[in-house]
């Protein structure tokens, strides 16, 4: 899955889409038609079910100690410029997003790799219009919804990397990490491409992909690492006072861990939901990380796949309850249990 790519820095190399420099006017929902009309380079069509993109910062050499806001403008692909890290403010709200229609994820693009998710009060696409104006605005609540997960220090919700000594080593030393996007028909989905990523003694080659489809609230994510190595992992963060939920489907192929309370920056009252749904023939063990609970995988070559799954007490005709959320994942154990995917589309 390697992508030939130029680096950052050379500005205009970098871009794979052509661009308008068109000032976005707001970020209210109520003026969506405006802003398409003004920026209908960046903006997917109206009756688009599925949306990925990548955005960066406009007219930018890039510099590590520079921050600040600005416009951004959306890029096909784009590998990380050297001294890249967190809270950088280059890549609009720190790395890509994709989503559907009843849930939205972003990646952390720098040494964290975690997942955030995207707390959505309306069932349209959402995602060109966050985080054009303030960069901070999408911690806060607005109509269309918020970030609404704390990942800390953890891997949030399907993040990876590697459990070592009792800890996640994360991607504080990779060689190369280029990210892309891609939007179809079916669906729309996530690219990371990692050259020598070192933990340990080891260092590896690892492809991510992570694919969104135009029904349900999950996420499908596939890892394909070039070597072997024990402890490559999963997990969902841990919130105090809110316990593990475990299940294995009637066949024992299928298992998922979640999560469900009040475990997000919304308020301490509001409810989430939070699974991770595996291949019980991939994983060594669920263990408790630090951070995390843990899904680790068996040393392997081969790609392994998993999915995520978010429900959010506010979103529109969403989850309200734990007996809901649990229902409905026992129905997705038992369509992996029939089909082996959850998506209704073959994947590729």
């Amino acid at each position: 899955m390697k992508r030939i790519i130029l680096p950052a820095f050379l500005f205009s190399v970098l871009i794979f889409t052509a661009c308008k420099e068109e000032k976005k006017e707001g970020t209210n929902l109520s003026q969506t038609e405006e802003f398409r009309s003004k920026n209908s380079w960046q903006i997917p069509n109206k009756n688009a079910k599925t949306y990925a993109e990548l955005s960066i910062r406009k007219g930018d050499n890039w510099k590590p100690e520079k921050f600040g806001g600005g416009e951004f403008m959306n890029v096909d692909s784009l590998q990380l410029p050297e001294g890249h890290s967190d809270h950088a403010y280059y890549i609009r709200y720190e790395g890509p997003g994709w989503e559907n229609s009843q849930i939205g994820f972003r990646f952390y693009l720098d040494w964290r790799n975690a997942i955030d998710i995207w707390g959505k009060k309306v069932d349209s696409i959402v995602l060109p219009y966050v985080g054009q104006e303030n960069y901070e605005d999408y911690h806060h609540d607005s109509d269309w919804g918020q970030d609404i997960l704390k990942a800390g220090k953890s891997l949030g919700l399907g993040g990876y990397g590697r459990f070592m000594n009792d800890s996640v080593v994360h991607f504080r030393s990779v060689g190369k990490t280029i990210a892309s996007v891609e939007n179809k028909t079916g669906s729309s989905s996530v690219f990371i491409d990692y050259e020598d990523w070192k933990t340990g003694k080891d260092s590896i080659d690892l492809d991510a992909e992570f694919s969104i489809y135009p029904e349900g609230r999950f996420s499908k994510i596939s890892l394909k690492p070039s070597a072997e190595i024990d402890g490559l992992t999963t997990g969902i963060v841990k919130f105090k006072d809110v316990p593990l939920l475990e299940k294995k489907s009637d066949d024992g192929a299928w298992g998922y861990i979640a999560t469900y309370g009040t475990q997000t920056l919304v308020s301490n009252e509001d409810q989430l939901g939070m699974a991770i749904l595996y291949k019980t023939s991939e994983v060594e063990k669920i263990q408790e990380g630090t951070h995390d609970h843990l899904v680790i995988f068996k040393p392997t070559i081969n790609k392994i796949s998993y999915y995520i799954l978010a429900a959010w007490q506010q979103e529109k005709n969403g989850i309200t309850s734990e007996g809901e959320f649990v229902k409905k994942l026992d129905e997705h154990l038992k369509t992996l249990q029939q089909n082996g995917r959850l998506n209704k589309r073959v994947d590729n």
